[in-house]
C-alpha cells in the first residue's frame, strides 16, 4: 500500500498554471518570512557571504596545524582588524569635514537665497509667502527632530547589537561548516546527493568568485578615484572614493547616489565648479567601471541579466531596506543555480540567466 501511494503521488503531474500559482504562492510567503525575520536573516545572511570569503583562510591556519575553531577565530579577528584598519584611515577626513560643516550651511543659505530670486522673478512669488512656506514646513520638522534623534540612537544601537551577532555567527559558520554540510545533505535521498553536491559547490564557488571579484573592483575604483581627485585638487578624496565604492556595489543605482553625496561633501570646502567636477570624474568613472572593471573583474560570476538584477534590488529594498539592495544579487544567483538542477525549474533558471544569444 505504501508503495502504491508513493508511486502515485510520483505520477502526479500538475497543469502549468498549477505549478505556477504554487511557485507564486510560495514565493509570496518566503518573501513574507523573509520580511519579518529580516533583524536575524540579514545577520545570518552577511555572515554566510563572509565565511565562504574567509573559508580559504580559516583552511590554510588549519594546514598549519591550528585548531579549526582557533583558525575560525582568528579569521573572524583578521576580518575585524581589516575594517577596523579602514574606518581608521577614514575618521581622519570624518573629522575634519565636520569641520566645514558651517561653511556649507552658509553656502547652502546662499543658493537657497538665489533659489528664492528666481522663483520670484519666474512665478512672482513674494518673500513673504516664500517664507510663510519654509517656516510652515520647519515647524513640521521641528515637531519631528527629537522623535528621528531618538530613532537614530535606537538604530545605532541595533546596528552595533547586530554586528556583534554578525561576528558570531561568521565563526559559528567557519566552525560548524562540515555540520551544516552533512545536514542538507541529509535532507535529500542517496540518489539526488551528487545533484545537491553540484549545487552546493556552485554556489559556493559563485559566491567567492563575486565577493573576491567586488572586493578587487571597489580597490581599483578607489585608486582610480583617490589619484584623479588629488590630481584636480579635491579635498576629502579618500572619503568620496570609499563612498562610491561602497554604493557602487548596488548596481545602477548606487553610483549615482555616491555622485549626490560627494558632491555635497566637495561643496563644504569647495565651489560649485569643484563639485561639477567630481560629478563629471564620476561619471567618466562609471563608464570605465560598467564597461571594463565589472564585465573583466567581476564577470559574469552571477550571471543574471540586467533586467533580473535591477528587479532583485529593487525586491531587496523593499524586503531588508538597504543591506537587501546588496544581498539579493547572491541571493537571485544562488536561487537561479538551484533551478538550473532541480527539474521543472529550468525555465526560472533560463529567465534569470543571461542571453547568449546576441
Amino acid at each position: 500500500m505504501e508503495f502504491k501511494i508513493t508511486h502515485f503521488m510520483n505520477s502526479v503531474k500538475l497543469a502549468f498554471y498549477a505549478r505556477l500559482a504554487l511557485i507564486l504562492h510560495a514565493l509570496v510567503l518566503v518573501l513574507i518570512l523573509m520580511h519579518f525575520g529580516k533583524t536575524i536573516i540579514i545577520p545570518l545572511f552577511f555572515a554566510l557571504l563572509i565565511s565562504f570569503a574567509l573559508l580559504p583562510v580559516s583552511r590554510q591556519l588549519e594546514n598549519w596545524g591550528l585548531h579549526r575553531g582557533f583558525a575560525s577565530a582568528v579569521s573572524v579577528l583578521l576580518f575585524v582588524l581589516v575594517i577596523s584598519g579602514f574606518v581608521y584611515l577614514l575618521s581622519h577626513q570624518v573629522v575634519s569635514f565636520t569641520h566645514h560643516l558651517p561653511e556649507l550651511q552658509i553656502k547652502f543659505t546662499a543658493m537657497l537665497q538665489e533659489i528664492s530670486s528666481w522663483v520670484f522673478n519666474t512665478y512672482h512669488v513674494d518673500y513673504q509667502q516664500q517664507i510663510a512656506y519654509l517656516k510652515r514646513s520647519a515647524g513640521s520638522l521641528e515637531d519631528t527632530a527629537f522623535t528621528s534623534l531618538g530613532a537614530t540612537f535606537i538604530s545605532v544601537g541595533e546596528v552595533l547589537i547586530l554586528t556583534i551577532f554578525f561576528l558570531i555567527f561568521t565563526f559559528f559558520m567557519l566552525y560548524h561548516r562540515r555540520l551544516f554540510k552533512r545536514f542538507i545533505l541529509a535532507l535529500f535521498p542517496h540518489d539526488q546527493l551528487h545533484k545537491v553536491e553540484d549545487v552546493i559547490s556552485s554556489a559556493k564557488s559563485m559566491i567567492n568568485r563575486y565577493i573576491i571579484g567586488l572586493l578587487t573592483e571597489m580597490a581599483i575604483l578607489i585608486v582610480l578615484l583617490v589619484s584623479t581627485f588629488a590630481i584636480l585638487g579635491i579635498k576629502y578624496a579618500l572619503l568620496i572614493s570609499v563612498i562610491a565604492a561602497v554604493l557602487n556595489v548596488i548596481p545602477y543605482l548606487g553610483i549615482y547616489t555616491a555622485m549626490a553625496i560627494s558632491m555635497v561633501i566637495t561643496l563644504a570646502d569647495g565651489t560649485p565648479t569643484h563639485a561639477l567636477t567630481v560629478a563629471i570624474v564620476f561619471i567618466v568613472a562609471h563608464f570605465l567601471d560598467a564597461n571594463i572593471l565589472l564585465p573583466r573583474i567581476v564577470g559574469g560570476n552571477v550571471k543574471l541579466n540586467p533586467l533580473i538584477t535591477i528587479i532583485a534590488v529593487l525586491t531587496g529594498k523593499l524586503i531588508w531596506g538597504i543591506p537587501g539592495m546588496f544581498l539579493f544579487i547572491p541571493l537571485t544567483a544562488i536561487i537561479r543555480i538551484i533551478s538550473e538542477k532541480v527539474e521543472g525549474l529550468q525555465p526560472w533558471a533560463i529567465l534569470m540567466g543571461e542571453d547568449k544569444e546576441k
